[in-house]
């Protein structure tokens, strides 16, 4: 069947696109490289065409408040609108674990709006959460870092590889749409400053990693569980340890 991933040359698009090529499907990779651009409307009714189901896996380029609002509110709009014009029949989009319980943040917040547009669609949709990436982990220390040193607040992440992000979205995408959400997440529970300690070390990264109780996580105050998925989440089987020994 014919699935156009948006947002399809990025990170987790592109191994998605991959991953169901390879299952014999004819994945469609749309992009503003690609001459698609949910912003605009460009291209998207063109790609849109004889699809069966269309996966947004795309971000904000910006994640300032308004900005990041903007490109959600607009761009989710747009595509909403041209796949119910083309007939697509599965609506699927990434968003993130815990996305209802981080509202504090303007990308958080930019998020739920992205997903109650698409719940008050009237399309079949299926929406996926996933725990923070692998890749990420040496951002979270920089927007962490003062004067040096990392800053972290206690609490529990499950975070998972980025190919196991694709092969999760690909198992949904090409099942029947839930009209819910369904969780993802990595193997393994980490105290967040331990898995950020964990990663810079395996770069030989030389910044100490401390325990920070008024430090916040992308500016949002975690209780113990905020980042983790229920006990229904579809869980990947890379850990970290076999990802760091792949970099």
């Amino acid at each position: 069947m014919k699935v156009v991933v948006i947002g399809g040359t990025g990170l987790i698009g592109s191994k998605l696109v991959g991953k169901l090529g390879e299952h014999g499907h004819e994945a469609v990779a749309a992009a503003p490289n690609t001459g698609v651009n949910t912003l605009t409307g460009e291209g998207l009714a063109e790609v849109l065409e004889g699809a069966a189901v269309v996966v947004d896996v795309s971000n904000s380029p910006s994640f300032a408040d308004e900005p990041v609002m903007e490109f959600f509110r607009t761009s989710t709009t747009n595509l909403l609108e041209c796949a119910a014009k083309a007939g697509v029949g599965h609506y699927v989009a990434l968003s993130v674990v815990g996305t209802d319980r981080m509202l504090e943040s303007g990308y958080f917040r930019a998020k739920s709006v992205q997903e109650r547009l698409i719940r008050e669609s009237g399309q079949a949709y299926s929406i996926v959460h996933a725990t923070q990436f692998f890749e990420f982990v040496k951002t979270i220390a920089d927007i962490s870092t003062v004067d040096g040193v990392v800053h972290l607040p206690p609490g529990l992440i499950q975070p998972m590889a980025a190919e196991d992000v694709a092969a999760g979205l690909g198992h949904v995408a090409i099942g029947q749409p839930v009209n819910g959400l369904r969780e993802i997440g990595g193997p393994e529970q980490y105290q967040l400053p331990e898995l950020v300690r964990k990663g810079l070390a395996a770069k030989g990264d030389p910044r100490d990693v401390v325990v920070d109780e008024q430090a916040t996580y992308y500016g949002v105050r975690l209780s113990e569980r905020t980042l983790l998925p229920g006990p229904d989440a579809r869980l990947g089987e890379i850990t970290f340890d076999k990802w760091l020994a792949q970099q």
